[in-house]
């Protein structure tokens, strides 16, 4: 039950107001209830012509006896006055219209009151998902290399609605049943305390029962919850690599696969569901159990010479007893339930709660052009093995300057450190050593935002969005339609977009799955001119192309880069020989550096490369 309040107090609190109204309307209903059952003790008295053990001659003053001998004596005597007055048949149906006119506004204040939490529910759920995509938009690349995506989007999907229908769905339970409990204890103490009393010995094995279950059933929720984001990474791959696995035939070993991690996920889920069954049965028992040995225990204060309690007002208790188990036995679904939301909730946090690799700096220097250069000066990074806590260096005392306006290109084998290098700019990630510079400031003393105003970006991958040409085009930049087809047409993209269905409104598909490579790159490209940006990082942007579409895409690669700082990473070295510096990387240092004919005349990494694609 801590970690319940924890997590409303952190939820619950902007929606404050409605908590309010509904723990106000839950005290009427609960005080319209008691009232509304104490009309059945007149009526029993009237249809089975009972008294309370004595005949009530006058009304007694509040200071001559204790509340419940007040209560049922003035009860008593206005009974017998108006049965006298309007005859039995009659006050029966006056007390049955105010027994209906009270249930009608006991009912009346039950709907309020969940009608009160039904915006808090919601809303917490609503919040808990902007929090985890806030969250996720704002973490660092380095977090995602050690998260599957079907991991991330299971926890963002079925964790989040096992929270609503597990966690918010308890919240009436927190909020309604301890007021009842409270109001109806009160109550049966009134009426009769040495019942009350011997029914409170049933109370703490009921409740040790539930929780011992609730237990149990949180560690196997944990294990279900993890084994559905297996599924939903098993999905996620599949859907991504379809291609790969019709090709080499494999469909059965990712149905084996699949059914297994199904299968187990099926099993955790079957005995985290056998055991909330036993919820209700196990209340009911217990309630049943107790209700039998109070009947017993009060029947005998009824019938004993002196009797303690009427008959009539025992039946109200016991109506009171059972009005009270109902909001235990809630209280026993809960203490199920919740656990299975506990169990998700530790899974949401783990996004939650994770550190921001990438922090924005506490007083951020503000820029909004480029003027002089970029430096790397003395630049070492490296990853971080989680299961070794080793680091693995992957660049090594980089010292760098690109002036304004220059191109230089990055080359080397596989694993070099090429694209790492290019992520240290816009901050992708931080490096451990050294500093990353622009017009003399560093990197992490800038505002993140502007810092990333600053580049455009042209991918190996054009990473494209469901969406339209226009709103890929314009992603994440103000422009009018004549500013889109500029750029468009500068990036070789325009002739077929308009070939298209609506032109420049045709959706291009998951992930410009309509597309070929070539026109997802243009379009990329296209993007990154409407940007405009003074400094332009190139990683890869035309090796995955054929030699028609990367004849369009280069040349709307040197309309773009034109006037522009840029900085390329490319493996095909025909396509960088006119940069103004290359440097050729090993091993994560720079080994070489000049320019394309320099380093054909030192004849070291760079020749052998440029040999080795010449053969």
């Amino acid at each position: 039950m801590k970690d319940f309040i924890k997590v409303l107090l952190r939820f619950v609190p902007p929606y404050k107001r409605y908590l309010v109204m509904a723990v106000v309307f839950n005290i009427l209903s609960a005080l319209l209830n008691i009232f509304s059952f104490a009309t059945l003790i007149p009526m029993l008295q009237i249809l089975f012509k009972v008294d309370s053990g004595k005949v009530a001659t006058r009304l007694m003053e509040w200071n001559e006896g204790s509340l419940r001998d007040v209560l049922a004596n003035n009860a008593d005597y206005y009974t017998q006055f108006y049965a006298n007055a309007w005859g039995a048949s009659t006050l029966l149906l006056v007390i049955g219209l105010a027994l209906a006119f009270m249930t009608f506004l006991k009912t009346g204040a039950y709907f309020l009151s969940s009608a009160s939490i039904t915006p808090i529910r919601t809303g917490v759920v609503r919040d808990i998902r902007n929090q985890l995509f806030q969250k996720i938009t704002s973490l660092s690349l380095g977090f995602f290399s050690e998260e599957r995506k079907g991991d991330i989007i299971a926890r963002m999907s079925g964790d989040v609605q096992e929270i609503d229908s597990s966690i918010m769905s308890s919240i009436d339970m927190l909020f309604k049943n301890p007021i009842l409990i409270l109001i109806y204890f009160v109550t049966l103490i009134i009426i009769s305390w040495q019942l009350t009393l011997f029914t409170l010995i049933f109370v703490p094995i009921f409740g040790w029962f539930m929780g011992f279950v609730g237990r149990k059933l949180k560690q196997h929720s944990i294990k279900a919850q993890s084994l559905w984001s297996d599924t939903m990474s098993q999905v996620e791959e599949t859907l991504g690599g379809l291609r790969v696995i019709k090709a080499f035939c494999a469909e059965g070993l990712m149905n084996g696969r699949f059914n297994k991690v199904n299968s187990q996920y099926r099993d955790d889920i079957m005995r985290v569901n056998i055991r909330q069954q036993l919820a209700h049965p196990m209340s009911e028992f217990l309630g049943t159990v107790m209700i039998v040995v109070v009947l017993w225990f009060g029947g005998t204060l009824v019938l004993s010479q002196n009797p303690v309690i009427s008959g009539p007002t025992f039946i109200y208790y016991l109506v009171i007893l059972y009005s009270i188990l109902n909001p235990l036995k809630e209280f026993s679904r809960a203490s199920y339930n919740i656990p299975k939301g506990l169990a998700s909730m530790e899974r949401v946090d783990k996004i939650l709660q994770a550190e921001v690799a990438i922090c924005e700096p506490e007083k951020p220097i503000h820029i909004k052009t480029f003027e002089h250069e970029i430096e790397f000066r003395n630049v070492s990074f490296a990853y971080a093995d989680e299961k070794t806590e080793h680091l693995h260096w992957v660049l090594k005392d980089i010292n760098l300057v690109i002036p304004k306006g220059k191109t230089v290109a990055l080359v080397g084998q596989s694993g070099s450190g090429k694209s790492t290098l290019l992520d240290l700019i816009p901050r992708y990630y931080d490096v451990q050593r050294g500093e990353v510079l622009i017009d003399g400031i560093n990197v992490k003393n800038l505002g993140v935002h502007d810092l990333r105003q600053l580049i455009g970006n042209v991918n190996q991958e054009a990473i494209l969005f469901n969406d339209s040409f226009r709103n890929n085009i314009s992603f994440g930049v103000k422009a009018n339609d004549s500013d889109i087809q500029e750029a468009a047409k500068i990036a070789n993209a325009h002739e077929f977009i308009m070939q298209s269905e609506r032109g420049y409104d045709t959706n291009i598909g998951d992930r410009g799955g309509k597309l070929s490579g070539g026109q997802r790159q243009r379009v990329s490209i296209a993007r990154a001119i409407l940007k405009n940006p003074p400094i332009l990082i190139l990683d890869e942007a035309t090796s995955a192309l054929d030699t028609e579409s990367e004849r369009l895409v280069q040349d709307a690669l040197y309309k773009l880069m034109k006037t522009r700082t840029t900085i390329a990473v490319a493996h095909r070295l025909s396509t960088i020989k006119n940069s103004d510096e290359i440097c050729v990387l090993h091993e994560g240092r720079i080994v070489e550096r000049g320019t394309h004919d320099e380093l054909m005349e030192i004849a070291g990494y760079y020749k052998k490369l440029h040999d080795m694609q010449e053969i």
